[in-house]
């Protein structure tokens, strides 16, 4: 809250300008221009008084926060501008303001901003729960409001002039407006706490205290006794200095207001969509009041036929912008309606899939622990073999023969001891852990891993490893993951009618590069591939999940991975790791980069 010395100041420089002011309506008499002028220009200041002090709070980072305090202020201008056009009269042309003056509405439509301020209650949790449809249901307010006026005051101005009707149904209209928005402050201050209680209360104070005075003033106006400079203004002063307090007060709890707020709690959500029923209900008020107005015209007003039929051409004409403005909010509504339902339909859709993914997440986990036992089991026999046909290929009593048949025995012997190593590493069977690796062979295994299920004779991979790269640092059973996928997807790719998978190792730079090249048909959405769930495999064959992981693997090793179609066709997927112990001279390879953006293929 504002100190208490801030309040003192605050309140002696508004009693000081009271006094001020009431002194000169004591000393100069009434007509005097110089009361007139001095009149006209502390009216003009004290709404720019109070629009600085609401406009104070107008630049937090809550969009509703921000909307309520300039449409308060935009409540302020509007008075400040009919006042423009009374100070215009009375100063520049020296005249008095005509009985009926067209400008009056002005000082009418002051109060609609206002409402509509009241009606976003910044103090509720709802800043992610943004009202689509507000600036609508503003428009339609000023619509409505302004027939309104349209409807009761001006038949008195343009169809029969007539001053005693038109200031008594003005007086009506405008004190309705003024009870209704002291009314709804009323509800806002009651039904809140803490600070936001006390610029209520303020805000409320300064409303009551403007419908008084401007009740006070129509009625000196109607008896003539009213002129610029008068003590009748002291009151209508005061409203808006006591707008200004409640801004300052709101500015002085800056940080307690403008706290982040911790998520949305349930009773906020509801008072969302209690705020979105609430405001369509209105909308079709406001429509259907309108062929009431009509019967009431027709039956029971008792005005002469001038009245009624500018009042039934002033229905018919805002029944137009009403409807369309109604047609248009369902029209939006229903469009918004469609789209959550897409958004919630997607949303299921991926549980279910993240479901089935889970399903056979568990069903490889206990795949790779059934490989891992049974590679452990092969290994033992393996060891034998390999220790056995040793002996018998070194054993100088063999013949020839025998040894070298022991020596083929011996390699393909050792060659499934490294395929079950390399099923091992896949099936993470291995620690893991970032270490010096050499790319070339890690390439290799992913390579021999896939040849292992490669049984379509018109596929064929081929590999151009550069003989000499530097070393990366990462972990190799996550790197084989990796390699793994991408050749796979490339395999399928080319099932229908083969092709080659050309794999290129090499050095760009301070980087070592694979590049995967297919000639398959290519991919249509190089930049989704790497979305989560994306795949263009038939239905149980992809999850959409594998080039997603292997973006993330990347990530973590601070590589990157793109893809893109080459100019021949096909895909291309390329790898890139930072290498290190550059102890090489520096070489470019030129590597064509069609894609600068992070996407993994299509083919998942």
């Amino acid at each position: 809250m504002l100190s208490s010395r801030k309040i003192v100041w605050l309140l002696a420089a508004w009693l000081m300008l009271l006094a001020v002011y009431a002194t000169v309506s004591f000393l100069l008499p009434r007509g005097n221009q110089s009361l007139t002028i001095f009149g006209n220009l502390v009216q003009c200041l004290v709404p720019l008084i109070a629009n600085a002090g609401l406009l104070a709070n107008a630049g937090t980072p809550l969009w509703r926060r921000n909307a309520f305090w300039m449409l308060l202020a935009l409540g302020c201008t509007l008075w400040m501008t009919g006042q423009f056009a009374w100070t215009y009269y009375e100063v520049y042309l020296h005249r008095a303001l005509p009985g009926m003056f067209a400008g009056d509405i002005v000082f009418f439509l002051r109060g609609i901003p206002m409402m509509a301020a009241l009606a976003l209650r910044p103090h509720r949790k709802l800043e992610e729960l943004r009202l689509r449809f507000g600036y609508l249901d503003f428009v339609l307010l000023i619509v409505w409001w302004t027939f309104l006026y349209a409807y009761t005051v001006l038949p008195w101005m343009y169809a029969t002039p007539s001053l005693g009707p038109y200031n008594h149904t003005y007086n009506i209209v405008a004190n309705i407006q003024n009870m209704v928005l002291v009314l709804c402050l009323s509800v806002l201050w009651v039904r809140t706490s803490g600070p936001w209680k006390t610029i209520y209360a303020n805000l409320f104070g300064g409303a009551t205290l403007y419908m008084l005075s401007s009740l006070a003033l129509n009625v000196a106006i109607d008896k003539g006794e009213y002129y610029t400079g008068s003590l009748y203004d002291l009151p209508l002063i005061s409203s808006f200095l006591w707008f200004a307090l409640a801004g300052l007060i709101a500015y002085q709890n800056r940080d307690v207001l403008d706290a982040p707020f911790q998520g949305v709690d349930e009773s906020s959500v509801e008072a969302a969509r209690g705020e979105s029923v609430w405001a369509g209900r209105m909308a079709m008020a406001a429509v259907i009041s309108l062929p009431l107005f009509a019967i009431y015209t027709v039956k029971y007003s008792s005005d002469g036929s001038a009245v009624k039929d500018f009042r039934l051409m002033a229905t018919f004409i805002a029944a137009i912008p009403l409807a369309l403005l109604v047609f248009l909010r369902t029209h939006l509504a229903d469009a918004d309606r469609v789209r959550l339902l897409a958004e919630a339909e997607m949303s299921v859709n991926n549980l279910r899939k993240l479901q089935t993914q889970i399903v056979q997440s568990e069903k490889l986990a206990s795949l790779g622990q059934l490989a891992a036992g049974a590679a452990h089991e092969i290994n033992n026999p393996l060891t034998a073999i390999l220790g056995f046909s040793d002996l018998l290929a070194e054993d100088p009593s063999l013949s020839e023969k025998a040894r070298n048949t022991a020596a083929k025995i011996r390699d393909q012997a050792r060659r499934t001891k490294t395929l079950v190593g390399n099923l091992l590493s896949f099936a993470r069977q291995v620690p893991v852990e970032r270490a010096l690796l050499d790319i070339n062979t890690v390439v290799t295994n992913a390579v021999q891993l896939r040849t292992l299920d490669l049984h379509n004779p018109n596929i064929k991979i081929e590999v151009q490893l550069e003989s000499v790269l530097p070393s990366v640092r990462g972990d190799g059973n996550q790197l084989i993951q990796v390699f793994f996928n991408i050749i796979s997807n490339a395999v399928d790719a080319m099932e229908t009618n083969g092709g080659v998978l050309t794999i290129k190792s090499m050095r760009n730079r301070a980087n070592v590069v694979v590049l995967f090249t297919d000639s398959g048909p290519g991919i249509k959405e190089p930049d989704r591939v790497f979305d989560p769930f994306y795949t263009t495999k038939p239905v149980g064959k992809g999850t959409g999940l594998g080039l997603s992981i292997c973006f993330g693997i990347m990530q973590e090793h601070g590589g990157k991975i793109s893809c893109y179609n080459g100019e021949r066709g096909g895909a291309v997927f390329r790898v890139e790791l930072a290498a290190l112990l550059p102890v090489l001279p520096s070489r470019e390879t030129p590597i064509p980069s069609h894609a600068a953006k992070p996407t993994a293929t299509g083919k998942v």
